[in-house]
């Protein structure tokens, strides 16, 4: 069949024959439909940054979106950075690209790690996280579950300093308030502060101390044996280069006489998307290009679902121990049938019976008589 196919458009004339043909049934569209409705419906996606001041938080954001979601943003004195606690900042931006709509959130957690008593400084963060999965937890838990806004946090950004040996206790201490609420991406900012070899050496050191203290980053799915190669071999160039190292930029420099997104430092210049410079590119295809779903299925199906079933789990027993407790989702015993209501639902099955027999009986008939 395909060796009468003398051309492209040959070929594809027949597929569209051999599709709408009596042997084709339909289903194969589901894609398409799914495609069609999502894109409609459009994407959301809420990321954390979260580090001290001056990792290039902003910067980044910005460099990995192609917006300004900081042009208003103040910047605090020391004096007022003094007595600053943590907030949570909250950015909502509509991006389109090719028609796709992403309703993108980043939320900021300024104040993180800058004071001089650190202790508990998470406390705020991990109690957004489980507010916004308490609220989507009622949501789901009420009446109208059409139109739920999803605002639970898909990925969390950790900007690890390049100065030091490795991770510092407030570090440890903040990934292992969160890593059984969200996803973790841990990165090491600014790394245009070291060279390659200390790149490679920091890596190898944050390694070693995650696997140490238990902490659970975001582990990238397995590939299934059906995938090309060339994904296979991003997928373990992603995997290889964890934590990454990044830098960010909002400037366009000029390079071997061409304009690049940059910095430009008296020995030279440092291109943000140069692989070979820094981990921006694989950063910026891992979180939009390839992994955004799985990210919010993770979230979906594994944080959400625990805290779900932790919820459910208090309710019960707090409902055990006081039944008029009022509870903001009530459980309902299931009510157990009499023997009045058996009896007829027997009565209803026995006739349904009579009638697909007699239906049976006729539908032979009418078959013989046309034989």
């Amino acid at each position: 069949w395909l060796s009468l196919c003398v051309s492209q458009k040959d070929l594809l004339e027949n597929l569209r024959h051999w599709l709408f043909s009596k042997q084709y049934v339909g289903f194969a569209t589901l894609p398409n439909q799914v495609h069609r409705k999502s894109v409609k419906k459009g994407f959301d996606f809420t990321l954390m940054v979260a580090g001290e001041s001056g990792m290039g938080k902003s910067t980044l954001v910005n460099s990995l979106f192609l917006t300004d979601l900081y042009k208003d943003r103040k910047l605090l004195n020391a004096e007022e950075r003094i007595n600053q606690t943590v907030e949570i900042i909250k950015h909502t931006v509509d991006i389109e690209e090719k028609g796709v709509k992403l309703k993108l959130t980043i939320v900021d957690t300024p104040g993180f790690g800058d004071a001089v008593n650190n202790n508990e400084c998470w406390k705020p963060i991990t109690d957004y996280i489980d507010q916004q999965f308490e609220q989507y937890f009622r949501d789901e838990s009420g009446l109208n579950r059409k139109n739920i806004q999803d605002n639970r946090v898909h990925c969390c950004l950790y900007f690890i300093p390049p100065f030091g040996h490795g991770l510092r206790p407030v570090d440890v201490e903040f990934m292992k308030a969160l890593h059984e609420k969200v996803n973790i991406i841990p990165l090491i900012a600014k790394a245009d502060c070291l060279t390659p070899n200390e790149i490679k050496k920091l890596k190898d050191r944050i390694r070693e101390e995650i696997d140490k203290f238990g902490i659970k980053v975001y582990q990238f799915p397995e590939c299934d044996s059906d995938e090309d190669e060339e994904f296979k071999q991003l997928d373990k160039e992603l995997k290889e280069c964890t934590p990454f190292a990044v830098i960010g930029s909002n400037t366009v420099v000029e390079a071997r006489g061409q304009r690049v997104r940059g910095r430009l430092y008296p020995w030279g210049i440092v291109e943000v998307e140069n692989q070979s410079h820094c981990d921006f590119v694989k950063l910026r295809n891992m979180l939009i290009r390839s992994h955004m779903h799985d990210l919010k299925d993770v979230t979906c199906d594994v944080h959400y679902e625990n805290y779900r079933a932790q919820c459910i789990q208090e309710m019960t027993s707090k409902l055990a121990q006081d039944n008029r407790m009022e509870s903001p989702i009530p459980i309902l015993p299931l009510s157990t049938p009499d023997v009045d209501t058996e009896k007829l639902i027997k009565m209803k099955d026995e006739e349904l019976k009579r009638m697909q027999e007699m239906l049976n009986k006729m539908q032979q008939q009418m078959h013989d008589k046309e034989q």
